[in-house]
């Protein structure tokens, strides 16, 4: 899993601000997946793939389940938006503000 995160990454650093949600969400991948970066310090359009983020596969399997849990609706591995999905943690976030259950 993912437990470092380099201070040259464009993930990183001077964030445009976050919304509550991708702010919550930060807040998530970094505790689920005990990254050694700030929640806040997460750019909300920088990938969470590879280049960006540097999250790999079973790192977004384990994000998939945790927001399965926390927000009341499943996150397939055989969704084929799944790339979009988890493009960002914007992509992210407005996933999970269309598919959250009302509660």
């Amino acid at each position: 899993m993912s437990s470092t995160v380099q201070p040259s990454n464009p993930a990183l650093g001077d964030a445009p601000e976050q919304t509550p949600l991708e702010a919550e969400l930060a807040v998530l991948l970094v505790e689920s997946l005990n990254l050694e970066v700030a929640p806040a310090d997460i750019v909300p359009a920088a990938p969470l793939y590879g280049d960006g983020l540097g999250l790999d596969s079973i790192d977004i399997l384990e994000v998939a389940l945790e927001v399965s849990r926390k927000y009341g609706f499943q996150l397939r591995s055989d969704d084929e938006r799944n790339q979009q999905i988890f493009e960002s943690l914007r992509s992210l976030a407005a996933h999970v503000a269309e598919h959250r259950s009302a509660a």
